[in-house]
Formats: C-alpha cells, structure tokens, sequence
C-alpha cells in the first residue's frame, strides 16, 4: 500500500487510516459529521495527495488533448482550468479529470488516484503526437484547504491574492516560503477554497504552516469520508459510483462538458446517445420516509418494478436528511417524481430533486 508524504502527520493526529484507491488514507479524525460541518462553516485541510498529476508539453500539446478530451481545451486561456472527462471507444468514460492551462505548449492534467495507471496507458495509447508526457503523482503532495474561511486563513502564507482569484483559474507562486507552488480554486465541496500542489519535499513544513496560519480560523484537519458527504450535497459525480467505463456521459448529465465541435476518441458513439436519447439518467433524490440509501440498493416504482439503482447515497448532515444519486429509468427522471428506495426488502419512499441538494 502507497503512502503520502503526510501519512506520519494523520497517524500522529489519531486520524483512522484505510486503504483507498491503492494508498493509506485518513477516512476520518473528530467524526465525519463535525468535519463536515468544520468545512461548511470554516475551514478544513483534505491531505488529497493520491491523486494523479500528468504533465503534457509540446507543440502539439493540445492537439493530444482535444483528442482524448470530451470537452473542447481550445477555450482555455493561461491560469485557466477546465473540468472534463475522457471517453473510450464504446461510449464509456475513462475518467473525469481537470486540465490546468500553464501555457500554449504546457498542460497538468489532474486525474482520479484510483484511475493513474489507467488513464497514462490511455493517454499513452492516443498520443500519435509525440507530445511529451511525465507523470509526477508520486512526486506531487496536494492539500485541498476548503471551506468559506479558506482565502482568509491562507492569505498571510502568499503574495497571491487569493480572495480575488476566480472559480476554475490557478497561480503559481511563493507560499509557506517555498517556491513554484501552484495554487487552484476549483474545490469539491462546494464551500469555496483552494488546492496547493508542491512536491512532497515540502509536504510537512506546508502542512504545519497552513494549520498554523489557519489557527485564528478554527481550522481542522478533515478526512476522506467527509469529503464524500460534502461532495454529495452537491451532486458532484464520485469516479466508480456515479461514473465510470460503462456509463453513458448524456445519462450522466455531462453533456454540458462534451463538446462536438471538434473530433475525440468516441465522439460519434457520444453523439448517438444523444441524438436518440439514453433509457436512464443520472438524478438526485431526497428520502421522504426513514431510511439511509446506499451504493447498488435498487429503485423501484410503486408496484415494485425495477427502475434503477443507487449510485451514492448518505445522511446529509448539513440537512439532516437522507439523500442519493441514482440512475432511474427517464419516465422517473422528472424533478417531483416518486420513487422507492429497497431498503432491507422495504420499499421507502423518496422524491427525485434537481442538485446541489444544499443551497448556501
């Protein structure tokens, strides 16, 4: 099992360690229902380092890109990001991953850790442009510091103005008196904040330095099962739960990032699906009767008949109810639509919304 370069920090916090997508991670620390609410009132610190960095440069850097990218990177403009996702050739999705623009010949690509040999052997397979192509994961630490307190509580580590940066852009910089650490504010939780990716040398110094900034802040360390329920309240789609190789991205919902404007491996198959239209979809739904949905629990409809399955499911802490993600036959997909959730053989129902479930 892979460690980060933070694994000492988290087993001296008395975090509890699981193996995650290949690595020793910190699921929880207080709880997950007090660290969910640290990152949605003040500021918390996800040690994220497990995900998969790649550094694409060349001439023709983008021309690898817009071929294994869904949406269209063509747009981006230096410090600018892009969120997408990577199709295969049977309609699938490979991964959803990030795209930082550094400059017209040089990309990061940032790719789910579970998914990093995957998505190289992929990259590699498409890369007829003889693009060079380094991956730098096991070299690349990644704090994701999030919550409404985070600019705040970071400020005095940089000369960034961090306040002032926008959604889906990036800077690199001087932070915690290390150089070229590159700072992004994308976030997963939909509490605002930001990722600082720096290499692993200085991964405990940064840590130790962000807590002590953040003190005056309230700042916690949180864990990965936290970040789950946060991601959830948004409808943020989790890689191998809500997405993953057999999934159509139009039955996702990811249509808003495929953009058939330009040529990409399985654009055509992409483009049939949404032309004909696909027999489920991804949607959101909140329980109206007790009971906590779970990943595989079946939906049906009220005569019991098949109509889907779960994909994510939790107790929101933020709205003290219980809520899901599933893909449901498209005559259920409708917002007010009931369903029943199969819970222990019980049909429970529940009522499909349109996410983010929490509204700020």
């Amino acid at each position: 099992m892979k460690t980060t370069a933070l694994t000492a920090k988290h087993i001296g916090l008395g975090a509890k360690m699981i193996p995650f997508a290949g690595y020793n991670m910190p699921v929880q620390y207080a709880g997950i229902n007090a660290e969910h609410e640290t990152v949605r009132n003040a500021v918390g610190v996800f040690d994220v380092s497990h995900m998969g960095e790649f550094i694409v440069k060349g001439e023709q850097a983008l021309d690898l890109i817009q071929k294994i990218s869904s949406n269209d990177a063509s747009k981006l403009v230096d410090g600018k990001i892009q969120y997408a996702y990577i199709p295969n050739e049977t309609g699938g999705i490979v991964d959803d991953f990030l795209i930082y623009r550094i400059d017209a010949q040089t990309y990061m690509l940032v790719v789910n850790a579970a998914n990093i040999q995957k998505d190289w052997d992929w990259i590699q397979q498409h890369n007829s442009f003889n693009v060079d192509v380094k991956d730098i994961s096991d070299r690349t630490s990644l704090l994701a510091v999030q919550g409404p307190k985070a600019a705040e509580a970071l400020q005095s580590l940089t000369n960034i103005a961090l306040s002032e940066m926008d959604y889906y852009t990036f800077k690199k910089g001087a932070f915690a008196g290390f150089d070229n650490v590159l700072i992004s504010a994308t976030g997963y939780t939909g509490a605002g904040g930001f990722e600082i990716y720096f290499d692993n040398a200085y991964a405990e110094a940064i840590w130790d330095a962000v807590f002590k900034a953040g003190e005056p802040y309230g700042i916690k360390p949180i864990g990965l099962a936290a970040r789950d329920t946060l991601r959830l309240e948004m409808g943020f789609c989790l890689y191998g739960n809500d997405i993953d190789d057999h999934t159509s991205p139009i039955a996702a919902g990811l249509g808003w990032v495929t953009k058939f404007t330009k040529d990409f491996v399985g654009a055509q198959l992409i483009q049939q699906q949404k032309e004909q239209g696909v027999k489920q979809k991804l949607v959101g739904f909140e329980m109206l009767e007790r009971g906590i949905p779970r990943k595989d629990y079946e939906v049906v409809d009220g005569n019991g008949n098949l109509i889907g399955k779960v994909t994510s499911g939790t107790q929101s802490p933020s709205l003290q109810k219980a809520i899901g993600l599933a893909y449901v036959d498209v005559a259920f997909a409708n917002v007010g639509s009931e369903v029943y959730i199969k819970i222990r053989d019980n049909k429970v129902k529940a009522q499909v919304v349109k996410p983010p479930f929490y509204q700020k």
